[in-house]
């Protein structure tokens, strides 16, 4: 398998496994920053993209991957989101998602400026690599939303635009205006629901899928035991009840398969990833040694039997609980 993958169809190429930098907050319980800014740099020098948002943090996040960038900006590929709005004092769209955790949205133009100038303050840089925006704001075209995002590209400060979970319709209108180099979704074997039309549309318009959560939260890692009080996935009915223990019952054929193949679990979650056409997964972890295990997985090769294998063992739908979107 190749350890490359590109940014959109012809767009620059970084490795196969990407880094969501969300994990870096306290989101999951305790976090540092000084070991957070180590482990970006580590991230940066294996090539990874990085993945952030202006709402991580919220800002901080931006914040911490600038201090790693110094004297690695050239070598460094970025991206950020925008479009949840961060102050109370600024008006957006209600959202609602599955683990009862409310948004507001703003995808109007003058937001979308204003929301690029503090991203690219907050990261010390002129130009962003990959600018997505967030979630597609109900109230606002998505053409004018991606139109304000075309501007920064004519003017130098974005380099590719992304859309983060859009429906397939809007990643075609979206495209129309400009074309959409990367889409980011929640996709794993924990959740496949992008396999039935966006994914399809991406490889159509020359789109790479790039997927969080792709180690669904954690789940897929088998080490999910017991969640710390400040974890953000105390929200996520698929780890809370009863849903929890019925979840690690399903799937626990796949992790005995991984036992079986020799590799971890969290291995054979992302290699399955990397051989979907398109698709650049975006783990996140605080831990250097577990950046080698996740980046591995691009060198394991599974042959037909075994992805039927596991088709059958992780279909669809195999998860108990609401997802985010």
């Amino acid at each position: 398998m190749t350890t490359k993958r590109s940014v959109g169809q012809g767009g620059p190429e970084v490795s196969a496994v990407g880094y969501g930098a969300m994990v870096l907050e306290g989101y999951y319980g305790k976090s540092d920053d000084d070991a957070a800014v180590d482990t970006l740099r580590e991230v940066i020098d294996a090539g990874m993209m990085i993945d952030t948002a202006d709402a991580y943090g919220p800002r901080h996040n931006e914040e911490l991957i600038a201090r790693a960038l110094e004297g690695r900006r050239e070598r460094a590929f970025v991206a950020t989101k925008f479009g949840i709005v961060i102050d109370r004092d600024t008006p957006g769209t209600d959202f609602a998602n599955g683990w009862d955790l409310p948004l507001k949205l703003n995808g109007t133009p003058d937001y979308a400026r204003r929301a690029l100038e503090g991203s690219l303050e907050r990261l010390g840089t002129e130009t962003i690599d990959l600018w997505y925006a967030h979630y597609v704001d109900p109230a606002v075209p998505v053409e004018e939303t991606v139109g304000a995002m075309a501007e920064a590209v004519v003017e130098g400060k974005v380099r590719h635009l992304g859309l983060s979970n859009p429906t397939a319709e809007e990643l075609r209108r979206a495209s129309a205006v400009h074309p959409i180099a990367a889409v980011q979704y929640e996709y794993s074997l924990w959740r496949r629901e992008a396999e039935h039309e966006l994914l399809p549309a991406c490889r159509e318009l020359g789109a790479t899928l790039v997927a969080w959560c792709p180690l669904g939260s954690g789940f897929l890692t088998g080490k999910v035991d017991e969640l710390h009080p400040r974890d953000f996935r105390q929200r996520n009915p698929r780890f809370s009840g009863e849903n929890l223990d019925t979840n690690r019952d399903r799937f626990a054929p796949l992790m005995e398969l991984a036992t079986e193949l020799g590799i971890t679990s969290a291995q054979l979650a992302l290699a399955w990833l990397l051989h979907q056409e398109g698709v650049i997964p975006i783990p996140g972890t605080r831990r250097p040694e577990r950046l080698a295990e996740n980046a591995a997985a691009a060198e394991v090769a599974l042959d037909a039997a075994t992805l039927a294998r596991i088709d059958e063992l992780a279909p669809p739908g195999l998860a108990e609980g609401a997802t985010l979107v």
